[in-house]
């Protein structure tokens, strides 16, 4: 959906040549029609033009100037019958070009006069143009007169004098124009949209479970950056309500194991078969309602709290710790290292609770003096419990088809949080849970 939603520069740019496009032809309906109804004007501009056409093609040196007339004047000014007459003169009389006939003497300025640089009279008024005039041009270091006329403009010179105008005056400085304007303001916004850029490439990979996760805001503009601000401002929302839910989970822990410790005591003063069997579900209880606990605490857990592990350290803590019990319940527990360092970054509480949890379950759901062995490497620990040559397996209550159990699932849960996984594997030995975290190298 992303992909098919234009970018803000395609839209920018749109719009612009849109809206530059649009100015233009206004411009270009308002500029002709002052041209067209503006006769004197044209006729000025249409002196003007031909005059200079006409002057490109003098050349020599001042004593000796030569003519031949321009390619684009030639269908005008070849011959007399066309409607056009020019005269090309040096500033002393003496003629380099004449396209007229004997009527040029009564519309040109006489030769015997000092003529003015520019000069300008019309025979008939309103279009289409008869009119007659003339310009001085300077040729080194002698002036040379060129008059034109028009009788009728039978080619309709003024189209092109118009056209010429709005070309020199309005299409090039207005393209210019929007080139700048065009490319001013898709620097701008390419400048401005870095720092969006940048934060829209934070959220990408932003943790909703890291109270710290923010979106950068620095060089941003002010509306998207009021967003940006929102935006963190919900995230630290996220992080108070992750905050009370683990109170409420603590309390919620603490107001069931009270109540659960008052009837063990009370049990503990009768003597008798069924108050002992009643101890043993009580303790299944309370464990159950711990691992409850537990599993509702991982959903509220925050990434802040990482740090740099040493699991060698961390697994002869948790083994330590419960090798009584799991020589109470005659098994075996023993610690195998099988690298010198290893390091990942984790929730300490977190792993013991992982590692205590696998234990647990091999000694629970294992016959009596099986052998628990706790492998640490790189990026992994293995609990692995081994039966006694010879002994049948039991009923596995651990791991069922159906998925695993309450512990389990804690340890398959926290692994997932740490970016590792839980594998689990059976053979005619025993069973061998696997934890995958990632590792610092």
């Amino acid at each position: 959906m992303m992909r098919s939603n234009p970018s803000l520069t395609t839209i920018l740019t749109k719009r612009i040549v849109f809206f530059a496009t649009l100015a233009m032809l206004v411009q270009l309906v308002v500029v002709f029609a002052d041209y067209y109804w503006n006769v004197g004007e044209l006729s000025r501009l249409f002196v003007e033009q031909e005059t200079e056409r006409l002057a490109a093609g003098v050349d020599g040196t001042s004593n000796n100037l030569n003519y031949h007339l321009p390619e684009e004047a030639k269908g005008r000014y070849a011959n007399a019958q066309t409607g056009y007459l020019a005269r090309i003169r040096s500033a002393t009389g003496k003629p380099i070009f004449e396209s007229c006939d004997d009527a040029c003497e009564s519309r040109f300025l006489p030769k015997d006069i000092n003529p003015p640089d520019f000069w300008l009279r019309t025979l008939k008024s309103g279009k289409p143009l008869t009119l007659v005039g003339g310009r001085v041009f300077t040729m080194g270091d002698q002036r040379v007169v060129v008059d034109v006329a028009t009788i009728g403009d039978p080619q309709n010179v003024m189209s092109d004098v118009i056209w010429n105008e709005v070309l020199d005056h309005m299409i090039v400085p207005m393209s210019i124009l929007l080139v700048l304007v065009l490319g001013g303001t898709l620097l701008s916004v390419r400048s401005a949209l870095k720092p969006v850029k940048a934060a829209a490439d934070a959220a990408d990979v932003l943790d909703p479970m890291d109270a710290r996760s923010h979106l950068p805001t620095q060089h941003m503009p002010r509306e998207i950056a009021h967003l940006a601000v929102a935006v963190n401002r919900a995230f630290e929302r996220v992080g108070e309500l992750m905050k009370s839910q683990k109170v409420l989970t603590s309390g919620i822990a603490h107001e069931v194991r009270t109540p659960l410790a008052a009837i063990k005591l009370e049990l503990g003063r009768i003597d008798h078969p069924r108050a002992r069997k009643a101890e043993a579900d009580l303790d299944d209880l309370v464990r159950f309602v711990g691992q409850l606990t537990a599993l509702a605490r991982l959903d509220t857990f925050d990434r802040g709290m990482f740090e740099q592990v040493d699991l060698i350290a961390l697994c002869a803590d948790v083994v330590e710790q419960l090798a009584p019990w799991v020589y109470d319940n005659n098994h075996s527990l023993a610690l195998s290292v099988e690298v010198q360092a290893a390091a990942m970054r984790a929730i300490p509480a977190l792993m013991k609770d992982a590692l205590r949890n696998l234990i647990e379950n091999a000694v629970r759901h294992t016959q009596e003096q099986t052998s628990i062995v706790v492998r640490v490497g790189s990026g992994r620990i293995q609990v692995e419990d081994i039966r006694e040559p010879g002994r049948e397996a039991v009923a596995d209550k651990g791991h069922r088809s159906d998925g695993l159990g309450i512990g389990l699932k804690i340890v398959e849960r926290i692994a997932d949080l740490h970016g590792g996984s839980l594998r689990y594997t059976l053979s005619p030995s025993g069973r061998t849970f696997d934890l995958q975290v990632p590792a610092i190298s």
